[in-house]
């Protein structure tokens, strides 16, 4: 397994987020995580890379493995940021950096300590040409990223995100603010990503977790009512709750 968890509670201060959640994500799968919004999908998507970390009241217990041997959450043995480029992250909403496209990509791979200029450029264009991107902004590297399409900015996200070669990909909604062919376009890049990573996307579009993913999760109120193969959670579900929520008479 890739990520293991087991009994992780998440409260907010008072509030508990997550209940008791046990879950495996396998390797160069694409796991979904759907359920009503405040279910606690976000919360547990951002527990794998510790983003919650940045959140004062956050309290998490229970245990999430890395490979079945890192406990991630084992401050003496492991190191935040080098989690960070192992589990990468893209969001709801498009967020490039108010740099270049091309600084964009750089970033994560400068952070990381790499001086070379030639290496540098060769892991830019790869990425680029990965999600898809690179003809559409070879002449116009230098160009601000903000300037970019809604479709565009999460693709070049994206390839920021794969530039440090992570080892999974966390997406939040990654194509809720964009338009039918963007959304497409990004679904296909997810299914040829999962060749080299492993994915764990969180959607309210019912659509496009049956589209894309391997495996589905369906959480509701903190809790995590039913884990199984796509295909079985979307025609022969097994649990009464979870047949009503990807039916429509709730959430």
């Amino acid at each position: 397994m890739k990520l293991t968890v087991r009994q992780l509670n998440l409260n907010y201060g008072a509030a508990q987020a997550l209940k008791n959640i046990t879950l495996d994500i396998s390797k160069n799968n694409i796991t979904a995580f759907i359920g009503p919004s405040g279910c606690g999908k976000s919360s547990l998507l951002r527990c794998f890379n510790r983003m919650n970390d940045l959140i004062p009241q956050a309290v998490i217990t229970g245990q999430i493995l890395l490979d079945n041997e890192i406990d991630i959450y084992d401050n003496k043995k492991i190191d935040v940021t080098l989690l960070r480029r192992r589990i990468g992250m893209v969001f709801q909403k498009p967020n490039p950096f108010p740099k270049t496209i091309f600084e964009n990509v750089a970033y994560g791979i400068k952070i990381a300590g790499e001086k070379n200029k030639s290496k540098i450029e060769h892991i830019v264009e790869t990425s680029l040409q990965r999600v898809g991107l690179w003809k559409e902004v070879q002449n116009r590297l230098n160009d601000l990223a903000l300037n970019l399409s809604g479709g565009q900015a999460q693709r070049l996200c994206i390839a920021r995100s794969i530039a440090t070669q992570p080892e999974v990909i966390l997406m939040d909604e990654p194509t809720s603010a964009l338009d039918p062919i963007s959304t497409q376009i990004i679904e296909e890049l997810i299914l040829e990503l999962k060749e080299t990573y492993t994915v764990v996307i969180v959607t309210h579009n019912m659509q496009q977790a049956a589209r894309i993913s391997d495996i589905t999760s369906f959480f509701y109120l903190g809790e995590l009512i039913e884990v199984n193969p796509t295909k079985k959670i979307f025609t022969t579900p097994a649990n009464k709750l979870t047949e009503k929520y990807i039916t429509g008479r709730f959430g």
